[in-house]
């Protein structure tokens, strides 16, 4: 299956059937966030793999009632770190250079505007936005990489973050949730929205060959 053939098979699964995600399946898709691209490579945001249905139920308590939570394989959370600073900014400086094979004195210029770039931010509010457009690259990622893997994956952001964050205690981790993501497969008998026709505007709507003011 190609990927266009994949991103015309996909959509929101509103219903799954318990089915499991093999790990082979689910070890791709996470390697794709592993390796979605981000502002300046900090990546500054966690992702929580859930496999437990107990779990997952009470996070269905959270998350508007939404029966993908439980009747998924895997939920994945995503969460921004509430601190990114100088020593996030040093740590990759130095797995850069090792990486690299490049002292680490050569990267000094990038170094410092990495550290005014993270330094800028006028208020914490301002850096979680930041980090969560950055969280929602990987989303994106992910979602391709899962229909690629012929796994449906539903976005959610009908949740809860405060309650969620108590929930699993994501505060004394440094974490704050942003987004959720049900891996697993549809279940066509109970999901009014399988096997309807995919809807979207016109493409020239959406994309534009721009040639000049």
């Amino acid at each position: 299956m190609s990927l266009m053939e994949a991103l015309q098979w996909r959509y929101a699964a509103k219903r799954m059937n318990d089915g499991k995600v093999p790990r082979q399946s689910l070890d791709s898709i996470l390697e794709a966030v592993h390796l979605a691209p981000s502002s300046y490579g900090l990546q500054p945001y966690t992702v929580l793999v859930v496999e437990d249905p107990t779990l997952r139920e009470r996070i269905r308590c959270a998350a508007c009632d939404q029966p993908q939570v439980s009747e998924c394989s895997h939920l994945l959370i995503f969460a921004t770190w509430t601190e990114v600073d100088g020593r996030h900014v040093d740590e990759l400086i130095a797995l850069t250079a090792a990486a690299r094979g490049l002292d680490p004195k050569e990267l000094e210029g990038y170094r410092q505007s990495l550290h005014a770039a993270v330094a800028g931010f006028a208020t914490p509010e301002g850096r979680h936005h930041w980090a969560a457009r950055q969280a929602y690259i990987a989303l994106g990622t992910a979602l391709t990489a899962a229909a690629a893997e012929r796994v449906d994956a539903s976005p959610m952001e009908g949740f809860d973050p405060p309650a969620l964050d108590a929930l699993l205690g994501l505060e004394e981790k440094g974490l704050r949730s942003v987004v959720l993501l049900a891996l697993g497969y549809r279940d066509i008998g109970r999901d009014r929205l399988a096997g309807l026709a995919k809807v979207r505007w016109p493409r020239e709507r959406v994309v534009l060959e721009w040639s000049g003011v």
